[in-house]
């Protein structure tokens, strides 16, 4: 299985999001490194529009995860409720 990955700028709007995608994928591994937080996984990440609004307390539109991404890796699958990072196996 091959590693996927997603890092955000470290700030106050990306603590929630960290936190809901670290609780959806209990397999990931946080590393808040110096102005950005890397979450890495074997095979698959998935990113959930309904955890993360509950962590910020409004609705919450996938694409906001823009604005604070710094990269990512792996095939991206999305849909107006899930992000998901995977390899063709």
């Amino acid at each position: 299985m091959s590693t996927v990955f997603i890092a955000f700028q470290s700030n106050d709007e990306t603590r929630p999001i960290v936190e809901a995608i670290a609780q959806d994928n209990p397999q990931a591994s946080v590393a808040e490194l110096p102005a950005m937080v890397r979450i890495d996984a074997e095979g698959s990440l998935t990113v959930k529009r309904a955890s993360i609004e509950e962590r910020v307390g409004r609705a919450f539109d996938l694409q906001e995860l823009h604005v604070n991404l710094v990269s990512l890796s792996g095939h991206i699958a999305e849909s107006d409720d899930e992000l998901t990072l995977s390899w063709d196996r």
